[in-house]
């Protein structure tokens, strides 16, 4: 059974509705049983950190209603999300790309970990960094 992953990219489309992009997302994703769609604990680091630095940076009252809602709603989403981990078997993975040498950011080291690990198939717009990773299968399902 083949696992889909959606990288934070395809997860922020979803969120945002981001057209053209959002309509072709979700008629892929319609396709394919929701048990076979995750996403991992490292996009949620991802945009938990993007909505606190939002939050702490927050100088009106308007915008701080703002980012906690947006907190909130993440929070909810992934609470109905399935999430893979950053386990023992990932982080193996991630330092051994990390040893060698692929030059993608430390994030997208420790996704491609995961989605290696679990032999999966990542969901992205990013075929630049992860393109770089040996093995690693990536399709973009927004266009």
């Amino acid at each position: 059974m083949t696992y889909y992953v959606l990288d934070t990219d395809h997860l922020s489309i979803l969120q945002r509705r981001t057209e053209p992009a959002y309509s072709k997302l979700s008629e892929n994703l319609s396709r394919y049983s929701p048990d076979l769609i995750f996403t991992t604990i490292i996009s949620f680091q991802e945009q938990f950190q993007g909505w606190m630095a939002f939050i702490n940076q927050a100088k009106t009252a308007e915008q701080l209603i703002t980012a906690y809602a947006k907190l909130q709603s993440l929070l909810q989403l992934f609470s109905v999300s399935q999430i893979l981990a950053f386990d023992h078997q990932a982080s193996d993975v991630a330092e051994d790309l990390r040893r060698q040498h692929i030059r993608i950011g430390t994030m997208d080291l420790r996704i491609a970990g995961i989605v290696l690990s679990q032999n999966a198939i990542l969901l992205t717009r990013n075929s630049s960094d992860f393109g770089k990773v040996p093995n690693l299968r990536v399709e973009d399902w927004t266009s």
